[in-house]
């Protein structure tokens, strides 16, 4: 008890950490704390693939995603600097999404009377670490996940995308001006076009 208390603490404060970091180098860093303290936790749960997978998975490949986009739209010693305000462009479709939300939300628990509660099914059975189809086991996981939690499963992988489209789209530090057809010359260009002509 004293072990879950201790990653607990150890989970919500990395979470805060990331949160409020201003610098992304010291933001990732804490992600990985977060994401070592959660895979800790699903070994004591006994859930050891689980574990193994958020360790691989996350900590191997998305957070080193992460440390390529901050390495290729900023050094990564500094915060980022401070954009142009688009909060009003994205108030009105965020109260829209907020709204319908609610009414899902809402409508849902309409079609279900009060107090009562679905049979639980279960779908897992408990069993010593390493026997096949017990909880934790490769095929319990792979049953949960492309089963029961299979729309979780995909909004986070959404999720994780509209992140990254939306950290490199606010850390662009200029747009592209359309062209119509025609090529601008770069400035280096022009100065030795310049440089040419005068030689001549």
């Amino acid at each position: 008890m004293i072990l879950f208390f201790a990653l607990a603490i150890v989970l919500v404060a990395s979470a805060i950490v990331t949160i409020v970091q201003k610098s992304p180098v010291y933001s990732v860093v804490s992600l990985l704390v977060n994401f070592i303290a959660l895979a800790a936790m699903y070994f004591t749960l006994n859930a050891e693939f689980i574990g193994v997978i958020q360790i691989v998975v996350y900590t191997g490949a998305i957070l080193v995603l992460f440390v390529f986009v901050i390495a290729l739209l900023s050094s990564g010693i500094g915060p980022f600097s401070e954009g142009p305000d688009r909060l009003p462009k994205i108030l009105v479709p965020a109260l829209v999404a907020t709204l319908a939300a609610f009414g899902f939300l809402t409508y849902g628990l309409t079609r279900v009377p009060l107090g009562t509660l679905p049979a639980h099914v279960t779908t897992s059975t408990v069993g010593d670490v390493g026997k096949a189809n017990v909880f934790g086991s490769v095929g319990d996981f792979g049953a949960a996940l492309f089963t029961t939690h299979l729309l979780p499963f995909e909004v986070t992988a959404f999720i994780l995308m509209v992140a990254v489209i939306g950290v490199v789209v606010l850390g662009s530090d200029a747009t592209i001006a359309p062209t119509h057809g025609t090529h601008v010359p770069k400035k280096k260009s022009r100065e030795r076009e310049s440089i040419v002509k005068a030689a001549k």
